[in-house]
């Protein structure tokens, strides 16, 4: 498959997980890629490295905070002059902090709002002269089933994950005139580092909710991401699609 071919994809949080399959499928499909992440210099250039070995496309790593809007307006506006501009936007950063309500400090509220749904701003007022200077561009949100339909011990996380498909809405109304596709997609469960470090009574009780009788994989994630920044998908936005083996419906 080309259907990617010149263009160029900034996916944030790629440098492992969901987040690096996302952008090593944009690559396949012919995106250059630019990465975003807060880990180390090492870790991010061996994840860009191998994409780039894997597909024969550019990528590269670029260490950024996107909870820092300075530092997003900075570096996407290097890259952007780098590579000539940036055709497909994928917030993906994120993380979790859980706890019941009662139990959830400050802090934790305050840093996944930041890095979960914060970031999604800062990234998209980035590209946002850039997509409406070509009149058009893909921006993919990654939301998830638990800001659809609420978890427990997760109040950070879901009020992130459904402001979320909020902001993509939003986005979606203000940009289609120009030619610019705004969607999200909401991920149910699905096997990551995270996941994988989960108590094993805990990891049977989150299969038990998927209907479909297992997790998914990032490979499931990317796939409707790369048929959302596609041309396929042109007359699609401000749409939520739930890639969660069913525990949404």
């Amino acid at each position: 498959m080309a259907e990617l071919t010149g263009k160029v994809a900034l996916v944030t949080g790629a440098a492992r997980g969901i987040g690096y399959a996302i952008a090593d499928t944009l690559a396949r499909d012919g995106a250059n890629v630019v990465i975003f992440d807060l880990c180390d210099e090492e870790a991010g250039a061996t994840a860009a490295a191998q994409i780039a070995q894997a597909h024969g496309v550019t990528a590269v790593f670029r260490r950024c905070d996107v909870s820092n809007f300075e530092m997003v307006q900075t570096t996407v506006k290097e890259v952007s002059k780098e590579f000539g501009g940036i055709d497909i936007l994928v917030n993906n950063a994120g993380i979790t902090r859980d706890k019941v309500l009662l139990a959830m400090s400050e802090q934790d509220w305050d840093a996944v709002l930041s890095i979960n749904l914060k970031s999604m701003f800062n990234t998209i007022k980035a590209c946002y002269r850039n997509f409406m200077k070509k009149k058009a561009g893909k921006i993919i949100n990654i939301s998830s089933v638990s800001g659809l339909i609420g978890n427990a011990a997760q109040a950070n996380y879901t009020a992130a994950k459904g402001g979320v498909i909020a902001l993509t809405k939003t986005v979606a109304r203000e940009l289609a005139t120009r030619g610019i596709n705004c969607n999200a997609v909401a991920p149910g469960a699905i096997e990551t580092p995270m996941t994988a470090s989960m108590d094993q009574d805990a990891l049977k009780a989150l299969i038990s909710t998927v209907p479909m009788g297992h997790m998914g994989k990032p490979e499931d994630i990317a796939e409707c991401v790369a048929f959302l920044a596609s041309d396929k998908a042109k007359y699609i936005t401000g749409e939520v699609i739930r890639v969660d083996g069913g525990i949404a419906m």
